[in-house]
């Protein structure tokens, strides 16, 4: 009597598409795909904040270009699990471990982008700031950056769904959010848990690719306007 509704259990089937997976672990999953987003978020906000000086500095001393160009390069060939092996003795098997390898992934893309969009500015865009009265700093936040601010987004959405990615490689000590689970998945073939942390993944880059292009929208209202001027010609 009892082995008919076991059948039908998908848990039990190991089915790979299974509802009840869902209500049993969703706590699981919340907390898993809390991590993957923390994780996620404060790599890429620090690799912008270390590639913005990277490219000033380049852009300003341009001898200094394929020395930083080379080694951020050079740095996003070598394999995750070199990489974490590499950081271990300094960070041990912390988040700070799995943070500082994807902030160390994302440089070769947030540097490339940031300086392709600093050297972009026009320079009669310069010359009339300067002309304004405007000082460097003020030249940089309030002209350049913003004028820079589309290819750097560009940068910044390629790298945020690429560090979506390798933060599962994050499960080799423990920290890589919905890869812990994907891990142990496999380990233990339990399909509903491979798929389900695989689909959350894919979801998760997804919306942040929409929501930074929304943001993009939202930062630079004049390239929607160049846009719509551009449909109104060809119509």
């Amino acid at each position: 009597m009892t082995s008919e509704p076991a059948a039908g259990n998908c848990l039990v089937a190991n089915d790979w598409i299974c509802g009840a997976y869902l209500r049993s672990r969703g706590p699981e999953l919340t907390d898993a795909t809390l991590q993957h987003v923390w994780i996620t978020v404060l790599s890429v906000a620090i690799g912008v904040a270390v590639a913005l000086p990277l490219a000033l500095l380049v852009r300003a001393r341009p001898r200094f270009a394929a020395p930083v160009l080379g080694l951020t390069t050079l740095l996003y060939t070598i394999p995750s699990l070199a990489m974490f092996s590499l950081l271990l003795p300094l960070f041990g098997l912390s988040a700070a471990l799995v943070v500082t390898g994807l902030v160390l992934y994302s440089l070769t893309i947030l540097v490339r982008n940031t300086l392709a969009g600093l050297q972009a500015v026009p320079e009669e865009a310069r010359e009339a700031a300067r002309g304004m009265g405007y000082g460097p700093l003020r030249l940089l936040w309030e002209v350049e950056l913003p004028l820079a601010l589309p290819a750097l987004m560009a940068g910044v959405r390629i790298a945020t769904v690429s560090t979506v990615a390798l933060t599962t490689v994050g499960a080799l000590v423990g920290k890589g959010g919905l890869g812990n689970l994907i891990d142990e998945g496999l380990q233990t073939t339990f399909k509903a848990q491979v798929l389900t942390a695989s689909l959350l993944c894919v979801l998760l880059a997804a919306v942040a690719d929409v929501l930074l292009l929304g943001l993009q929208r939202l930062l630079t209202p004049w390239t929607r306007a160049r846009s719509d001027r551009a449909g109104r010609a060809a119509l």
